[in-house]
């Protein structure tokens, strides 16, 4: 980069942990990451039209020039506060201008009605999908992935999260192993946002938490919490790589992501991150990020996102808690990658929120990838061989099968060893 475009390139290997310090970079115009032999360039056009020259001729070692994108926390917002079920199901206030909210809210309005009229009369109406599971203990998520039945709990399994960031001093947490650090330039890894707390709080949770029911999975795993998202719940394709480096260096078996970006009928896979996803596997990390957010099913379905659309990241579903594919949940559309790889429970998720409202209920595919690695994480524990690529096949091939579509679901739904 420097001999053709004349760069000044900075090393993640310059710094401490290859966590780069932007005070630090000096006149540098170029960061390269050494682990995933990716370069996140600032140049003017000029510059960049003589790598994207380079990256066309056969013999260069460059291997693509990618645009950056802006990738958001897949959330479909809240649907309604958390509260002991016998107690009362009641609105949270919404976030301003959110239609989600309403819908979620009207969702909860059909679980009241349904149960004082016993079920039948709201599902022959067809405003609820079916009966809502007893969640006392542990949530439907756990109960219909086989959690409360494991022997394992993730011990002496690193794993990765990287989202909002995290509450460091919920109270579900406390005495756990937590590394915490930020790329957002600006902001510190305490979570401002709450997405990243919740989907650790599903992925990584503890066993008893000081309010029923139990939401995590993995509960004695090491969590490493990466802000790659801002507290508005955005952030650049660098600020992603550089987490998942993070991680790789720190050797956590899973990398959780519940993030992306929308793509299009035909659009190809990102091919920077294909080649990140490949080197993460051979060195026995497994990356597992969310299917997306854009379908209103059932009549309109979007494709798998970016980056979840690379074929060697595993891409997550959504279904609710009747074994349906979420409303909002991305199809296997895109032909060469781009297919769902395994779905996990995405609707009505309660899981752990910043002080002071402590749990929440969220629905997305971003509440359906922290099951699936939290479940990877006991797999791991389970199998020392189960690492990268091996990992993702055990997943696959002790899915639980449902009667959808692989297009939608995959394999199936992730299930327990």
């Amino acid at each position: 980069m420097a001999d053709i475009a004349g760069l000044r390139v900075a090393s993640t290997a310059d710094f401490s942990e290859g966590v780069v310090d932007p005070d630090k970079l000096g006149d540098a115009n170029a960061v390269l990451m050494q682990e995933l032999g990716v370069a996140v360039v600032d140049t003017p056009p000029e510059e960049l039209r003589a790598l994207s020259s380079a990256a066309a001729a056969e013999s260069s070692s460059i291997l693509a020039v990618e645009p950056e994108r802006i990738v958001y926390a897949m959330q479909d917002q809240a649907m309604f506060d958390v509260a002991p079920p016998a107690q009362r199901l009641g609105p949270m206030e919404p976030p301003r201008g959110s239609l989600d909210y309403f819908l979620g809210y009207r969702d909860a309005i059909n679980q009241l009605v349904a149960r004082m009229a016993g079920g039948t009369a709201a599902e022959e109406a067809g405003t609820i999908p079916g009966p809502v599971l007893d969640e006392v203990q542990f949530t439907w998520g756990l109960q219909v992935t086989n959690v409360p039945a494991s022997q394992y709990s993730g011990r002496g399994i690193r794993v990765a999260v990287l989202d909002t960031g995290m509450d460091l001093q919920h109270p579900d947490f406390l005495g756990r192993r937590i590394v915490a650090q930020s790329f957002i330039e600006g902001e510190d890894a305490q979570d401002g946002h709450g997405h990243g707390t919740h989907c650790i709080g599903t992925a990584c949770g503890p066993r008893q938490p000081a309010t029923l029911p139990r939401y995590g999975i993995a509960y004695n795993a090491e969590i490493y919490a990466g802000k790659v998202l801002s507290n508005q719940g955005s952030g650049p394709d660098g600020g992603i790589l550089q987490g998942i480096e993070w991680a790789m260096r720190n050797q956590c078996a899973v990398v959780s992501m519940s993030l992306g970006a929308p793509v299009t009928i035909g659009q190809s896979y990102s091919r920077v991150f294909e080649r990140v996803a490949r080197r993460a596997l051979a060195a026995g990390t497994a990356i597992i990020a969310a299917a997306g957010n854009e379908s209103e099913r059932p009549g309109f379905i979007m494709p798998v996102g970016h980056p979840a659309n690379c074929p060697s990241i595993m891409a997550v579903g959504a279904i609710d808690a009747q074994f349906q594919v979420a409303s909002f949940s991305c199809g296997g559309l895109n032909p060469d990658g781009g297919q769902v790889d395994i779905a996990g429970p995405g609707v009505n998720i309660h899981s752990s929120w910043p002080r002071p409202i402590l749990h929440r209920r969220l629905r997305g595919t971003s509440m359906a990838t922290p099951h699936v690695a939290g479940i990877a994480a006991l797999i791991a524990e389970s199998d020392p061989n189960a690492r990268g690529r091996a990992m993702l096949q055990v997943l696959a091939q002790t899915a639980r099968r449902l009667n959808l579509l692989s297009r939608d679901v995959g394999a199936g739904l992730a299930q327990a060893p």
